[in-house]
C-alpha cells in the first residue's frame, strides 16, 4: 500500500527534475540557438512552404470584394437665394466642419440607406440577407400558381437585415481640412459596387433636399397656425383703441385730434384779433390827433384812399383857385366873390364831415375789434379745459395705441415670415453637389495578391516552426523536441515501497509504478463569469463559470503531468481499445468535477476523442452545469445514451462529449453508465472516456463501477489536510488502488473565498 505520510513540498517540483528546471531556467546562448536552428532548418523550411501553401489556399478560398468610390463635395455654405434663410449659417471653421461630419453621418442614415434598398431591390439580393428566386418559386410560376406574399413582420424583417449588410458595406471617409467626403461601396460585383455608390449619393441628395423642403414645410404650418391667433389679437388690439377714442372725443386726423387743431386755430385768431383791435385803437387815436391839432384831416391814410375825399378836395382846390382870381378882380363885397368864398366853406365843411365818418368808423372797428378779441378769449379758455381733460385720457390712449401697433407689428412679421418659407419649400439651397462619379472597379480591394498571402504564411510558417523547436529545446533542456502525436515518457524510476506489510494481500502488489503527481494551481486556469459569457453556437465547456486551462502554448508543467498519467494508463491498458479513467477525490464535489472537466479539455487539446461522464448520480455537479437552466442552445445531441432517449450525450464546441447523469438510484445509473462505456468502446468513436466521480464514501453500486474502469486519479484539495484525506481515499478503493495513476492537488481557491478581479478571470 502507499504511503503518504510525508507532507508534499510544494517549493519543491512535484516530478522531482529539479535539474532540468534549473538548467532551463539558464536559457540558451546566441551560438546554441543558432545551431539549433541550423540543426531543424529542413524542418523549418517545410513549415514555412507549408504555412505559404496554406497562405495561399485561404486567400484562394476568400471572396472577391471589388470597391467603388464616389466623391461628394459638402459645402456648408449653402446657396442664398432670399435675404432670411430658414437655418442660420456657421460662421467659424469648427462650425463649418461640425456640419460636414453632420452631413457625413446624414449619408449613412437609415432614411438614405432604405431608399437605397429600395432602389436597389436589396432586400430580394442573397448579398445582402435577402432571398433570391428559388426553384420552387419558378416552377409554381410555371404553372400558374404565386407563392405566399410575405408578410409586413416579414418584410421589416428583411429590411432590417439588408440595412445592417449595407451598412458593413460602407465606408464614409472625409478629406481632412476640406469638404470633400470619399463615399466607398464594397460588393462581390463590381459594377454592383459602382451602382451602389452612386445610387447612395444620389439617396443622399435627394435626402437633403427633401429634408430641406420638410423644414421650411413645418415652419409654414407653425407660423401659419400663429396666424390666426395674432390675427384675431390686432382685430382685439384696434376695436379697444377705436371705442376709447370714440368714448373721450379722440376725433382727428391722422396726424393730429380735431381738439388740438382747433385749440391751435382758436389761438392763432385771438392772435389776429388782437392785432387788429390794436390796428382799430391806432388808426382812431390817428384821427383824433389830427382833429385836435387841426392839421389837414385829409393826411390820414382813410382819406387819402377814398375817392369822395379826393372829388371834394379837387373841387376844394378848383373853388380856393377861383376865389384867389376873384378876389384879385372883384371887391370884397362883390357877390360873385362872396358865393365863391361861401362855396369854399361848404367843400371845407363837407370834407370835415367826411373826416368826422372816418373816425366813426374808426371807433366802430374798434368796439367790434375788442368784442371779437373777448369771444375769442372765452372759447380759448373753453378749449384749454377741453385739453386738459384729454390729456390724462391720452395716456391709456397711448397704451391701448401700443398695445396695437405691437400686434400688428407681430402679425406682419409672422405674416411675412410665413410667406418666404412657403416660397423656400420649392427652393434648392443646397451646394452639396457630385464631383466624382463612382466607376466600376476593375481591382479588387480584397482579398489582397497571392504573393502577399504566400510571403505573410511563408514567414509565419518558419517563425512558428522556429519557435516551437526553441521552446521545445528550452523546457526539456536539450531533449528530443516532441513529435506532433502524442508524448510519452518512460516510467519514474522511484518505485513505492510498502511500509505497511499488513496491507498486502498477495505479492503481486509489492510492486506498484508511483502516482503521478500533478499540480492545479491558479497560474493555470482563468475564471470566467458563466452564463454571462455564453455563446448560442453550443455549449462551451470554458463558458460554464468553472475554471479552466488557459489557452495558450500547451508545454506546461500541469499539461506535462496529465498528459505522463494517460501514458501510465496507456501502458497498464495495452492495446484495449477507448481507456476507462474516473476521478475520485474527497471534500467538495465540485472540486473533483473542476479537475475532471480540465483533465478532459488537456486530453481533447492533445487531439484525443473525450468522453465525459458525470458519474455522481448524487449531486451531478457536472449536469447541472452542462443543463443549466435558460441555455438557449444545449448543444449538438448525439447517439449515445444513459438509460433513456432524454439524457443523450451532448456534443460540445470544445471537441468533447458528455453524458449527463440519470435521475435514477444508485445501482440503475451504474448500469447505465457500464452500458454507456460498452457502447462507446464497441463503436469506436472515442479515445479516452473520463468519469467524475463516483462520489466518496464509495458505495456498491460505486466499487461495481470502478472495476470497469483502467485508471483511477485522486483528486486531493489543499485547503484539508493531505495526508488524511489520501489515507481517506485509499481505505475506500481498497484493492482498487492499485489502478491509481496520478494525484491531483487542487490548490485552487475555493469559490466562496474567491475575488472575481484581476487578468485571470475572462
Amino acid at each position: 500500500m502507499l504511503d503518504y505520510n510525508q507532507p508534499i513540498d510544494r517549493a519543491r517540483n512535484p516530478t522531482g527534475s529539479e535539474a532540468p528546471q534549473r538548467k532551463s531556467e539558464a536559457g540558451f546562448s546566441v551560438l546554441e540557438l543558432a545551431n539549433l536552428l541550423w540543426r531543424r532548418k529542413i524542418a523549418i523550411a517545410s513549415a514555412a512552404l507549408i504555412g505559404a501553401c496554406l497562405a495561399v489556399a485561404v486567400g484562394k478560398s476568400l471572396t472577391p470584394r471589388y470597391t467603388a468610390t464616389a466623391q461628394l463635395y459638402v459645402d456648408p455654405r449653402e446657396l442664398q437665394l432670399v435675404d432670411r434663410e430658414l437655418t442660420p449659417r456657421a460662421q467659424d471653421v469648427s462650425g463649418m466642419s461640425m456640419l460636414v461630419e453632420s452631413q457625413a453621418r446624414l449619408i449613412t442614415s437609415n432614411s438614405v440607406l432604405l431608399q437605397v434598398i429600395q432602389q436597389a431591390g436589396l432586400d430580394k439580393d442573397p448579398e445582402f440577407g435577402g432571398e433570391s428566386k428559388t426553384l420552387a418559386s419558378s416552377l409554381l410560376g410555371l404553372i400558374g400558381l404565386q407563392p405566399r406574399a410575405p408578410s409586413a413582420a416579414e418584410t421589416k424583417e428583411v429590411q432590417l437585415a439588408a440595412l445592417d449588410a449595407l451598412n458593413r458595406h460602407i465606408t464614409i471617409r472625409k478629406t481632412d481640412k476640406s469638404f470633400i467626403v470619399d463615399i466607398e461601396v464594397w460588393s462581390t460585383d463590381p459594377a454592383k459596387a459602382a451602382m451602389l455608390a452612386n445610387t447612395l449619393t444620389n439617396a443622399y441628395l435627394t435626402e437633403s433636399r427633401n429634408s430641406q423642403a420638410l423644414a421650411a414645410r413645418r415652419a409654414t404650418s407653425e407660423l401659419s397656425g400663429r396666424l390666426k391667433e395674432l390675427r384675431e389679437r390686432l382685430r382685439n388690439a384696434e376695436t379697444a383703441l377705436a371705442t376709447y377714442k370714440a368714448q373721450n372725443n379722440f376725433v382727428g386726423t391722422q396726424d393730429a385730434l380735431i381738439s388740438d387743431q382747433q385749440l391751435s386755430s382758436s389761438n392763432q385768431r385771438l392772435s389776429a384779433a388782437r392785432a387788429a383791435t390794436m390796428d382799430a385803437q391806432a388808426r382812431l387815436d390817428q384821427i383824433e390827433a389830427n382833429k385836435r391839432t387841426a392839421a389837414d384831416a385829409g393826411a390820414i391814410p382813410e382819406a387819402l384812399q377814398s375817392p369822395t375825399i379826393a372829388n371834394l378836395r379837387a373841387q376844394y382846390a378848383d373853388a380856393r383857385k377861383r376865389y384867389a382870381e376873384q378876389t384879385a378882380e372883384l371887391g370884397p363885397r362883390h357877390p360873385a366873390l362872396r358865393q365863391t368864398e361861401k362855396q369854399v366853406e361848404d367843400l371845407k365843411r363837407t370834407i370835415n364831415e367826411e373826416i368826422d365818418r372816418f373816425a366813426l368808423s374808426a371807433k366802430n372797428d374798434l368796439t367790434r375789434a375788442r368784442d371779437y378779441e373777448a369771444s375769442l378769449n372765452r372759447a380759448l379758455e373753453v378749449q384749454k379745459r377741453q385739453s386738459v381733460q384729454l390729456s390724462q385720457a391720452a395716456v391709456r390712449l397711448r397704451e391701448l395705441e401700443r398695445e396695437a401697433d405691437a400686434s400688428r407689428d407681430v402679425y406682419q412679421s409672422f405674416l411675412k415670415r410665413s410667406r418666404e418659407t412657403e416660397e423656400q419649400e420649392t427652393l434648392n439651397t443646397s451646394a452639396a453637389r457630385v464631383i466624382g462619379e463612382a466607376t466600376v472597379p476593375q481591382r479588387r480591394s480584397f482579398p489582397p495578391g497571392m504573393t502577399l498571402f504566400a510571403m505573410i504564411g511563408f514567414i509565419f510558417g518558419g517563425l512558428a516552426a522556429a519557435f516551437w523547436f526553441v521552446a521545445a529545446e528550452h523546457l526539456f533542456n536539450g531533449a528530443a523536441a516532441p513529435e506532433p502525436g502524442r508524448r510519452e515518457r518512460k516510467p519514474a524510476p522511484d518505485i513505492a515501497k510498502p511500509q505497511v506489510e499488513a496491507a498486502a494481500p498477495a505479492p503481486a502488489l509489492a510492486l506498484v509504478e508511483k502516482p503521478l503527481i500533478a499540480r492545479l494551481q491558479e497560474a493555470d486556469v482563468i475564471r470566467t463569469l458563466g452564463g454571462i459569457l455564453a455563446t448560442g453556437s453550443g455549449v462551451d465547456l470554458t463558458r460554464l463559470g468553472w475554471p479552466t486551462l488557459r489557452p495558450g502554448f500547451p508545454l506546461t508543467t500541469l499539461l506535462n503531468a496529465l498528459r505522463d498519467m494517460r501514458a501510465a494508463m496507456a501502458r497498464r491498458t495495452g492495446s484495449k481499445t477507448t481507456p476507462v479513467i474516473a476521478l475520485v477525490g474527497a471534500g467538495q464535489t465540485t472540486g473533483r468535477s473542476v479537475s475532471a472537466l480540465n483533465f478532459a479539455l488537456a486530453a481533447a487539446r492533445d487531439g484525443s476523442r473525450v468522453l465525459m461522464i458525470d458519474a455522481d448520480h448524487q449531486a451531478h455537479a457536472l449536469s447541472s452545469k452542462v443543463k443549466r437552466p435558460g441555455k438557449s442552445e444545449a448543444g449538438k445531441a448525439g447517439w449515445l445514451s444513459i438509460g433513456s432517449k432524454t439524457t443523450p450525450e451532448i456534443k460540445t464546441v470544445n471537441g468533447i462529449s458528455v453524458l449527463p447523469a440519470t435521475e435514477s438510484d444508485a445501482g440503475k445509473a451504474t448500469d447505465a453508465i457500464r452500458k454507456a462505456i460498452a457502447q462507446a468502446r464497441a463503436a469506436g468513436g472515442y479515445d479516452l472516456v473520463i468519469l467524475d466521480g463516483p462520489a466518496m464514501p464509495l458505495s456498491a453500486a460505486g466499487r461495481k463501477l470502478l472495476d470497469d474502469t483502467d485508471a483511477l486519479v485522486a483528486v486531493l484539495p489543499t485547503n484539508l489536510d493531505i495526508n488524511d484525506s489520501m489515507e481517506e481515499i485509499l481505505t475506500a478503493l481498497g484493492p482498487a488502488q492499485r489502478k491509481l495513476v496520478g494525484v491531483v492537488l487542487d490548490e485552487l481557491t475555493p469559490a466562496t473565498q474567491t475575488r472575481q478581479r484581476g487578468k485571470q478571470y475572462a
